[in-house]
């Protein structure tokens, strides 16, 4: 399988050859939904949080006597049967983060980009460079003219200090180096823009 490098200028400067045991075949959605759940639930803040009967206000002493008096037996008013009494087995603040096999991880990213390649939004460009002024004017044309509208996902190895600058004003555009990017970061975007030796190693540890 191959694919069309490009420049600033969407024109083709050159291709690239891809492993079809590492893109090709039948995309396994069932590890991206696996990666995006776990990586949703990591976010999940978990400070929810209700009374029992020990903090729920009230006093402890016991509202009459056992026996005797007719009315039902009862030990004090923070019952949680009673009206504004505490709440039995009520959420409690707690994390949600749990973690995937590294397999099932790998996995998904290879079938997110193995996606985005099927719809013919990975665009893959020799390098990611500022132009002469350094304007995100610039940038943000570089992206237009490649057909790179909406949200965009820009990985490569190490992010340029000088490009980063230009771009991170953009709407919708976030880069993200290769050793951080996740299956939720590639399916969340409209398109894809890697430089080659961004997408070369990630077929190299994806294999």
């Amino acid at each position: 399988m191959k694919i069309d490098i490009l420049n600033a200028n969407k024109e083709t400067v050159g291709s690239l050859d891809l492993r079809d045991d590492v893109f090709g075949g039948r995309v396994k959605t069932d590890l991206i939904w696996e990666a995006v759940v776990q990586e949703n639930a990591a976010e999940r803040r978990g400070t929810h949080a209700t009374k029992n009967r020990a903090l729920v206000s009230g006093s402890g002493k016991k509202p009459w006597r056992q026996k005797g008096t007719g009315r039902a037996r009862v030990g004090e008013i923070r019952n949680p049967l009673w009206r504004k009494g505490g709440t039995v087995f009520g959420p409690q603040p707690r994390s949600y983060e749990y973690q995937l096999p590294r397999k099932v991880k790998l996995g998904a990213l290879r079938a997110a980009i193995a996606q985005k390649l099927a719809d013919g939004t990975l665009l893959v460009v020799d390098k990611l460079e500022v132009a002469g002024d350094r304007k995100t004017k610039a940038t943000a044309q570089m992206f237009k003219t490649l057909g790179a509208t909406g949200k965009t996902l820009v990985i490569d190895v190490k992010p340029d200090d000088a490009f980063t600058l230009t771009a991170r004003n953009i709407a919708g555009v976030r880069l993200v180096a290769t050793s951080r990017v996740t299956a939720r970061d590639v399916m969340d975007t409209n398109y894809v823009v890697a430089t080659r030796e961004a997408l070369e190693k990630l077929q190299d540890s994806l294999g």
